[in-house]
This record gives structure tokens, sequence and C-alpha cells, in this order.
């Protein structure tokens, strides 16, 4: 980030807007590149005003008006002078502030003042989109979550470094305050930095976002009969190698597996899963969603190697192209294709539909995914496999069952659960259940149509509908990041 803001201030870029979640850290790392290129920096926010050695404390407190009207005459004559706003998206709708901004970014080319806002969304209104340039701050990598970490320990303390290498890969995604928040904790419990504590506080500050959760199943490839094409095709992807995997396209009838597989997945190589919640991406406010939906992508990012499992993203891209939501759900599908194809970040982005006839044609075509692979009903001998994973989780003894021709794994599952529940034979338990192959027939139909010559099959070789099932895939990957099992 340091190096793209020195080029933007070399280059007399006056107004620009720094997309950070960890503002504090951000203007740290601003006040070191301002002590090492000689730039006056000063710094607003609403509570403590304009900071500079030579201004009286809490000018302009309250007045971000201000405070960019009075930068054209502030600052050493003749140099580089920085004026670091905190929070200024909060004034953008200001006609006031508007027009105080066009002024000062003009003025400011030709007299190397730059205004610098900090922000967690980027949200310029239309007045000001083409005077600031965006930049992003990432957020921590692993060297500064280890100087962090090392930084708590108490002086001489030493710390494994396969253990420290553990709490690193658990904080990623964290802000510094977060990840110092989490170390702090994990000391204070455990009187050691602990890996488990810091995933915990992780988890924790994903959920309120609302946009990503943290899997933590016990799910493994054990517990999940059948699909042998797909999770040969997975673990053989996301071995080490010079090209790092994108991700897979799963379709298939409601109950085939595709997010249990993608559970799974983690836990086989080791690395975390983050479930997008796609439909909670959509903001009342113009960008929004847009926002949203980077925000979240930068935080996979920031927890790679990781699986992102998006889950029936047909209901969430269902308005592509309409008029009914402003373009929002076509801004958000052009922020998600855009990331997938530039992206060269170790996300192996798992994403899962039922209804392929409300996904966009370019969303499906080849280049977005390494492989789009159909999930058909499981085989007899599949369906024999999930009975007695079934069977031996639920205890049951055995016993005659239902005809599960067309059934699912998870009407296997249910109708071993409902057996337990209530106390019945597992025949008696089958009448409970609706198979899905019945209740949506004409729907799985044309899905099944569509797939055909189109997909690649999840348990047999080759294209949809071919012959023979594979061997069972090789072992668990164990590349990716240590101690999550």
């Amino acid at each position: 980030m340091r190096s793209e803001l020195k080029e933007l201030i070399d280059a007399a870029f006056s107004g620009i807007l720094l997309q950070t979640l960890q503002p504090d850290a951000a203007e740290e790392e601003i006040r070191t590149l301002a002590n090492q290129e000689g730039w006056d920096l000063l710094v607003w926010d609403l509570e403590r005003g304009t900071r500079h050695a030579s201004i009286p404390a809490n000018t302009h407190a309250g007045d971000p008006l201000g405070a960019i009207r009075a930068l054209p005459s502030l600052g050493k004559p003749g140099g580089t002078t920085v004026l670091v706003m905190h929070h200024l998206h909060r004034f953008w709708q200001s006609a006031d502030i508007q027009q105080a901004l066009l002024l000062a970014l003009s003025h400011g080319k030709g007299t190397r003042h730059f205004i610098l806002a900090l922000s967690p969304v980027v949200n310029l209104p239309v007045e000001l989109e083409r005077q600031f340039l965006i930049l992003d701050h990432p957020l921590p990598n692993p060297e500064q979550l280890v100087e962090l970490a090392r930084s708590l320990l108490a002086e001489g303390e030493e710390i494994p470094e396969d253990k420290l290498q553990q709490v690193v890969a658990a904080a990623g995604g964290l802000t510094l305050a977060e990840a110092e928040n989490a170390f702090a904790l994990s000391l204070t419990r455990t009187g050691h930095l602990d890996p488990a504590t810091v995933f915990e506080v992780k988890a924790q500050q994903l959920r309120k976002s609302g946009l990503l959760t943290l899997h933590r199943g016990s799910e493994s490839f054990d517990q999940l009969g059948g699909l042998s094409c797909l999770k040969h095709f997975c673990l053989q992807a996301l071995r080490p190698g010079p090209v790092r995997a994108k991700g897979v396209l799963l379709l298939g009838p409601p109950g085939t597996g595709k997010s249990a597989f993608a559970k799974s997945l983690g836990r086989e190589t080791n690395r975390p899963v983050l479930e997008l919640d796609i439909g909670a991406l959509y903001g009342s406010l113009v960008g929004q969603t847009e926002a949203n939906i980077r925000n979240a992508l930068r935080v996979a990012e920031a927890m790679a190697p990781c699986v992102l499992l998006a889950d029936e993203i047909e209901k969430a891209l269902a308005g592509i192209g309409g008029n009914g939501d402003s373009g929002t759900a076509t801004r958000l599908f052009g922020t998600l294709l855009t990331w997938l194809n530039d992206h060269q970040s170790d996300v192996f982005f798992v994403c899962t539909a039922n209804d392929v006839s409300k996904l966009p044609p370019e969303f499906t075509r080849a280049g977005r995914f390494d492989a789009t692979f159909y999930l058909d009903f499981p085989t007899i001998a599949d369906r024999e496999r999930i009975w007695q994973i079934c069977l031996r989780q639920h205890d049951i003894q055995p016993q005659p069952r239902p005809d599960d021709h067309q059934w699912t794994g998870s009407e296997i599952a249910s109708c071993c659960r409902l057996s337990v529940l209530l106390g019945l034979p597992l025949v008696e338990a089958g009448k409970l259940i609706l198979p899905v192959a019945n209740t949506a027939r004409e729907k799985l139909e044309a899905l099944a149509q569509w797939a055909s010559g189109r997909t690649l099959s999840a348990s047999l070789p080759g294209p949809q509908g071919g012959a023979a099932p594979v061997p069972t895939p090789s072992r668990r990957v164990r590349n990716a990041r240590p101690g999550l099992n």
C-alpha cells in the first residue's frame, strides 16, 4: 500500500480514497511514509479536529468543511502537504462539502496539497467520482501478525515456530486491533498463544458482519458416500504446484451433497471453510452491496488458503438484467465475475446451484471455474455406502430398508434420523419421506437434460453419463494450513 500511495502522491493525484477496515493502522502507515518522504502530514477527525504541531488543539473539531477550506493555507510552501481525513464518507452528500472538495482538489494539483480520505466503504457521490482515486488498504499479512504476536509475549518468552505459524494462520482475516484482542484473550485464558482461542474470536468477528460464517465442523470424505470423481479432482487440484486452483461449480438436485462436500473438502485439505451469504450482501444504500462483496472477498483472501462456499447462488443472482433493483444484482454479479477472473489468492471457490436456468451464461463459461460438476442421484453402490454411514452414525442395527430408488443422500439420512426420533423401523420411517425426485420431477428432468454433455459427473468418469466409478481418491492434502484439525 505504501509504494502505491507514494506513486499517487508523486503523480499529483490530489484526491485519494483509502478503503480500510483499520483506520488507525492505516494512519500509522501513512505517518511512517510521510516521515520517510518529508511530507507535511495533517490528520482530521470529528472529535479532535485537525492535528498538527502548528495548529491549536481542537481546531476544526466537528467541522470537516473548515478543515477542507483551511488546507490551502497549511503546510510548508513548496513542499507536499497531506490531509488525512477519517470517516469523510459520512459527509459526502453535503453540497458545501462537495463544492469545497472540488475547489481544494483542483487547487491542490498545483500546490501539492492532497486530501486522503479513510473510509470502510466506497460510496462516492457522482460529483466526486472522478476526483478521487480509490486505493485498497489490505488486512494484515502474516509477517505483520507474527510481529504483533511476538510483541505481546513476555520478555524472554519464546514460542515454537510451528505453533507461531498456527496462531498466525488462525488470525488471518482479522484487523490488527482484532488480532491483538484475540491474542490477548488467548494469553489471559490459557497463558500462551492458543490457535483455538484465536480461531474462536475470528469466528465471532465474522459472524458479526453477517456476510461470512466460519464453518468448524467434523465432516470428512469418509462421512460422504459417492462423489468419487469430484473428490479426486479437488484433491488433485489443491496439491502444491505452479498453478493455483480457482474452484468448482456444483450443480444437481437438492440433497445430493453439494454443500456437505465443500465443508468436508475443507477438513480434508486442512483449510478453513468460509460460507458466503450472498443474500446478505444486498444493502439499502447506493454502493453498499458492491462494498459488501468487496469486503467479504478481501477477508477471504486474507484467510487464504481457504475454501469459500457460496450456496444456492442462483437465488442471489436471479435479478440480473432486471430493473426492479436499479441494477444492484447486475453490479454485484460484475464484481464477483471480475474477482473470479483476476484474483491470484489461494481461495478455492465452491459454488452450488440447484437451478442452472437462473444463472447467467457468462457465469458458467470455461475459465470462471476449474470444472463444472453435476451431482446426480447416487448410484446403487453409493446409496449402499450412504446407508452404512448413516446407520453407523445413528447406531441402528441391520434391518429391512425402504425402497430408496432415486433417493438422495439427505433423504437416506433423514430416514435414519426419523427412525430414531420416532422409534420406527426404517421401512415405516421411509413412508414419511417425500423424495425430491417426485416433488420436483419436471425441474430436475430439465436440469439433468441441460447437464448432459455440459458438465462432468461427480461419481462417474468423464462427462455426465459416464460408465464406471473411479477408484477411491488419494487421502488428505496436508500442505495448506497447519493446526486446524
